[in-house]
């Protein structure tokens, strides 16, 4: 395993360091100490490299990740995971606002509890949140799937396409053109996937699924309040 120190060497020689793994070298482990909520921590990776964080971090940590799997022992600033393409990252902590943003595939895993506008305009990323969530979470979501066992804040899948939504607290309210929805058997193993994956301790069927009314995909002027 590589160690970085990366209060004595910088975050630019780290971040060139992880980007430049191609999956033909044995350095693929990587531990990174004392990271004292640097700024983007592990960006733009595109091998199946293993990173541990050894602390928490600040903005955009493991952005537009593929392949890769990023873990980070504390808890994370804003965007984690933005426009997350593969791979999977885990956060133990908590996870501030918009977290997974604009991703397109991959798991990202937040043990803690995520702020507002979790997987905001998600196309395709699978998110995972142990605790709760903030409100306006995927936000005009258009594909993938949010996991919450806790409880969602307001106005949860707002304007939103096709992604999935799966609570098992409370909802405190829906956004627009968002519904609850049957969960149907093709649902109930894709949730346990997901949970299985992240390690966490729940039965789909303590979920309730939300998605869009499909009601607002084209102007209509009779539904001009709800936009």
């Amino acid at each position: 395993m590589q160690t970085y120190d990366l209060e004595a060497n910088g975050l630019r020689g780290l971040n060139a360091a992880l980007q430049e793994l191609n999956g033909s070298s044995d350095k693929t482990a990587w531990e990174i100490v004392n990271p004292k909520g640097s700024h983007a921590i592990a960006v733009g990776l595109n091998s199946p490299a293993e990173v541990t964080i050894k602390g928490s971090t600040g903005y955009y940590c493991a952005g537009m990740n593929q392949q890769a799997t990023v873990t980070v022992k504390g808890s994370v600033g804003p965007g984690v995971a933005e426009n997350m393409m593969s791979g999977t990252v885990i956060v133990e902590g908590d996870a501030s606002q918009y977290a997974g943003a604009t991703g397109q595939g991959g798991l990202l895993v937040i043990k803690g509890n995520a702020s507002s506008r979790c997987g905001i305009s998600m196309k395709g990323i699978d998110i995972v949140v142990h605790g709760n969530i903030g409100h306006m979470c995927a936000f005009m979501g258009q594909a993938g799937n949010l996991v919450v066992l806790g409880d969602a804040g307001d106005a949860l899948g707002d304007s939103c396409y096709e992604a999935r939504f799966f609570v098992r607290g409370s909802v405190k309210s829906l956004g627009a053109d968002c519904i609850e929805k049957e969960m149907r058997p093709e649902h109930i193993e894709v949730l346990k996937d997901l949970l299985a994956r992240a390690g966490a301790d729940a039965k789909p069927e303590e979920f309730k699924r939300y998605g869009s009314a499909r009601k607002l995909y084209n102007f209509d002027v009779d539904n001009a309040q709800a936009y």
